[in-house]
């Protein structure tokens, strides 16, 4: 079979609306499914809700090392109230960039590491699987993954490779979310004789001032920094000549490794009082792994090698699959590494540097490469 580019790739990707809500996954999962499938992978789909669907694809091994994954996510962000320049889903090429919905976040990331197993598929299989996970429903709290991991179907893994957005630095982790509703109650009645009522807003509001100035007294990560909150949104009361007798507002906290998820809703529990109930809405955990793992250095060697200089450790601001991923397949080294720019995702007019996807998949295949001991290719990436 003659093997797509991953720009080609990407430019395929981009052009189905995969927004979520409602994701409606499905007919990119099927472009996906189709072109490993005649490659040569074994590919499993797997739904969780109308049109949701997260493929699992696998490459057999001659046995005797654990698998390397690749990952990502197939659905997009809406695409906002500003007008675009571009058409959003034409994958329109302009001056080396690529224009269009996902293009940076994170459709070229997965193009370039299914135009890298095509191209390994053709040839002899090295000691290792090499799983590619391409899965629905990240933006709304890693729907698709957490799904995959609920089923245990995915296998233990050596190594791990998240194509989110990074420009091609690897990154070895993130802070996790933590999405909260908190919601006061009180009783309605007309707004010229409050005093029969119990407004529920001035709870809320009282319960917003206290977060303002709400500590989480956690030493901060090194990489990381410290746990962080924020209030998002307030809502209260249905009409103005009336005591509201519900209001809400939602706080999103991100979280170090180490703090954990349950001590941060008790303690904001015991904090705001009795006046407050507190529901999960998205709820993912941070990952990280060590700079001196061995997987890792080998990755900043070849990283080193292609651009002259060593990678600094980092962390990444925002949250991936791997918060379902990573111990899903065992908890193996991770990395986010991905051919987007974090600073574009989400944004108007997103783009993706043509140049980036390319490296990118050369990036990709060395790493499959080194860790299959799968000889050829064109020499460290």
């Amino acid at each position: 079979m003659t093997i797509p580019s991953a720009t080609d790739i990407t430019r395929d990707l981009v052009k189905f609306n995969t927004i979520n809500p409602p994701g409606h996954e499905k007919l990119c999962s099927d472009y996906l499914g189709a072109l490993l499938l005649d490659a040569g992978f074994e590919v499993d789909g797997y739904q969780h809700g109308d049109e949701r669907i997260s493929l699992v694809a696998r490459l057999a091994g001659t046995g005797g090392k654990k698998a390397i994954c690749f990952g990502g996510h197939t659905d997009v962000v809406p695409l906002g109230n500003k007008p675009w320049s571009f058409e959003p889903f034409a994958a329109d090429v302009v001056d080396g960039r690529m224009y269009g919905r996902g293009t940076c976040d994170m459709k070229s990331g997965v193009a370039a590491y299914v135009h890298m197993g095509l191209k390994l598929a053709a040839e002899p299989r090295g000691d290792a699987d090499i799983l590619l996970v391409m899965v629905a429903g990240e933006e709304t709290g890693c729907d698709g993954s957490k799904h995959l991991q609920k089923l245990g179907v995915l296998p233990e893994c050596g190594a791990m490779v998240i194509a989110e957005p990074t420009s091609n630095y690897p990154i070895l982790g993130h802070r996790g979310a933590l999405w909260l509703n908190i919601t006061t109650h009180g009783k309605t009645a007309h707004g010229s004789m409050p005093q029969l009522g119990d407004n529920a807003v001035y709870k809320a509001a009282r319960a917003v001032t206290k977060l303002e100035n709400f500590g989480f007294n956690v030493p901060p990560n090194d990489l990381l920094g410290s746990t962080t909150h924020n209030v998002g949104t307030f809502h209260g009361g249905i009409n103005i000549n009336s005591v509201p007798d519900r209001a809400s507002f939602t706080v999103d906290i991100r979280s170090i490794p180490g703090h954990r998820h349950d001590e941060i809703i008790d303690n904001l529990a015991n904090y705001l009082g009795e006046d407050v109930e507190i529901e999960t809405v998205v709820d993912v955990a941070p990952v990280l792994t060590e700079a001196d793992d061995p997987w890792v250095r080998d990755v900043y060697e070849l990283i080193a090698s292609r651009f002259g200089k060593a990678p600094e450790p980092r962390g990444a601001p925002y949250f991936t699959d791997a918060s379902a991923l990573t111990p899903a397949c065992g908890h193996p080294p991770t990395l986010i590494l991905g051919p987007g720019d974090m600073a574009l995702a989400h944004q108007t007019d997103e783009f993706c540097d043509v140049s980036r996807i390319e490296e990118a998949a050369e990036i990709y295949e060395t790493i499959a490469r080194r860790w299959c001991e799968v000889q050829g290719g064109d020499g460290p990436a």
